[in-house]
């Protein structure tokens, strides 16, 4: 038996099959397609002509096609910056994991000065979120605009190797910050523009469980250092950086904007008034936005969790890191499974069960003792991470698809820095509860009132079965 070949061209245009000359025989080279016509054999898939834009495997002639490969779920740009988010998270929480230890031990910041620059620390980030996501919409550039963003991060890495006095390392700190707050928005928009409708939801999912693998090796790689170098913390600023440069190179070398037309809307909107007016003027997304600053008004953060939980249960401190550990493990675990639950059942049920999450998580915190077993701390640690995962990546995907093209990215920075903002004011309001009642106390109103505000954004959430999603375009 001889295997088919396609015809060859000869120097006078004619097509010579080289079987048949090779060999001498009157082979009929017949094949049928689909249809029974008849059709060129390919002796290898590099032969057959690349499809069309209708999906034709034989080239734009190819009438008679098979029907097209399915495509892959998540787009290879999401995975490309979920890598780069992975780098970019054990280069900058390897860092964070040891920044108390050094500001305080090192640095010599009091507990108050500590307080102030954590303050700070986060927030910066959220304010600055807006103006970079409003400047990559203007410019529609959203990986040059993150990628400077990044690039700021990594070179702070240097300035915390050439610093050894408080306030220079803290404005190197506020730069990195500065760094976060403009990447942020433009990479969740190259996620959202680089994803179908259908599966926005498993995008961000898929992109928040490699940034959690991240976060979740960060601290690890900082305390193997200090256990290893004896507390030298050089080395620690040393890695993050060449880590850093990783995350920038895979950002720099392989992710893509998205595709002109998908960017075709009016430019000029994104950083004028009436840009601003139409995405404030938009129903759903301040819905969105008035739902999730409520809930984030009443969310405790992780830090004071974790210190009354110490509290209760008369914790050392050296197995104190862990639980950060224990929370970003859950988030990894449920990332993409609630990813494509919110896909298939609808973002907002999605994203107000994580809240369930956050309050069961708050009743294992106030029923912790002295005697708490493993089941008290795997609840705990269990239900913030289930309500990481259930929230953070589904309510930027829930936004998504209702912002504009256009708007995308200034529209996911300002959710973002109102809920932000609002768990900010939620930590100085726990500070000065328990600072007046104590912490069972504090725990205790802020798991009332977060019972008392979820029926609210219930409401305000399902209740409009008018809203109109905006295609992801």
């Amino acid at each position: 038996m001889w295997a088919e070949r396609p015809s060859q061209p000869g120097s006078d245009g004619r097509h010579y099959d080289r079987a048949r000359m090779t060999i001498g025989l009157d082979v009929p080279r017949v094949s049928l397609s689909a249809e029974g016509r008849e059709g060129p054999v390919y002796s290898s898939v590099r032969d057959r002509p690349s499809p069309d834009a209708a999906g034709n495997p034989q080239g734009p002639a190819g009438a008679d096609a098979a029907a097209p490969a399915r495509l892959p779920r998540v787009h290879r740009n999401v995975l490309l910056l979920g890598v780069n988010s992975l780098l970019t998270d054990i280069s900058s929480e390897s860092v964070n994991a040891v920044l108390p230890l050094y500001l305080t031990s090192v640095l010599g910041f009091t507990p108050l000065a500590f307080g102030f620059f954590d303050g700070v620390y986060q927030g910066m980030s959220a304010i600055l979120r807006i103006f970079g996501g409003m400047f990559a919409d203007r410019r529609q550039r959203h990986k040059e605009v993150a990628g400077a963003g990044y690039a700021l991060s990594a070179a702070c890495k240097v300035g915390l190797l050439a610093s050894t006095t408080a306030v220079p390392t803290a404005g190197v700190l506020f730069l990195d910050r500065v760094g976060k707050g403009i990447r942020t928005a433009p990479r969740d928009a190259l996620i959202s523009l680089s994803s179908e409708p259908e599966t926005m939801g498993e995008s961000f999912g898929v992109h928040r469980a490699m940034d959690t693998v991240g976060a979740f090796i960060g601290p690890i790689v900082a305390f193997a250092l200090l256990s290893y170098t004896n507390h030298a913390y050089d080395s620690v600023f040393v890695v993050s950086l060449c880590i850093a440069v990783l995350g920038l190179g895979v950002l720099a070398f392989f992710v893509q904007n998205p595709p002109k037309e998908r960017l075709e809307a009016a430019r000029v909107q994104a950083l004028t008034r009436r840009g601003t007016r139409e995405l404030l003027a938009n129903r759903a997304f301040r819905r969105i936005a008035v739902a999730g600053a409520l809930l984030s008004l009443l969310t405790v953060s992780d830090a004071f969790i974790y210190l009354v939980y110490q509290r209760h249960t008369h914790m050392t401190s050296r197995p104190f890191p862990l639980l950060f550990v224990g929370t970003a493990l859950a988030y990894l675990l449920l990332a993409i499974p609630f990813g494509r639950l919110a896909d298939r059942i609808g973002r907002a049920p999605v994203f107000l069960g994580g809240h369930v999450f956050l309050i069961g998580s708050y009743l294992a915190l106030r029923g912790s003792g002295p005697g708490s077993g493993f089941f008290t701390i795997a609840a705990m640690l269990g239900g913030l991470g289930a309500y990481y995962a259930a929230t953070d990546g589904v309510l930027m995907a829930l936004a998504s698809a209702v912002i504009p093209a256009e708007l995308r990215s200034s529209g996911l920075a300002w959710l973002t820095t109102v809920t932000t903002a609002a768990k900010f004011a939620a930590s100085l309001l726990f500070g000065l509860v328990w600072s007046w009642q104590g912490p069972d106390r504090a725990v205790s109103w802020f798991l009332i009132g977060l019972v008392g505000v979820f029926p609210i954004a219930l409401l305000v959430l399902v209740r409009p079965s008018r809203r109109e999603e905006v295609p992801a375009a």
